[in-house]
């Protein structure tokens, strides 16, 4: 999505920059891995990587988020 202004401080100073943000859907048992592979992979320092839990939705759609997700 975006691209959307981000205003922050970075290393004691003040910055505004222009990001775009992704949202990636998984379970809770395979948030670990993919957190870490985003972490190894991005071109920052600190990403910002966040979780946000599902706590309810279609079954049909719960139902594939875990038969999709599953290792």
């Amino acid at each position: 999505m975006g691209p959307v202004v981000s205003v922050f401080w970075h290393e004691g100073q003040y910055g505004e920059g222009e990001e775009w943000q992704v949202v990636l859907k998984t379970t809770e048992h395979c948030y670990a891995e993919l957190e870490a592979y985003l972490l190894q992979n991005h071109s920052w320092g600190n990403p910002e990587v966040s979780a946000t839990p599902i706590t309810a939705g279609s079954a049909g759609y719960l139902d594939w988020l875990d038969r999709t997700t599953k290792n």
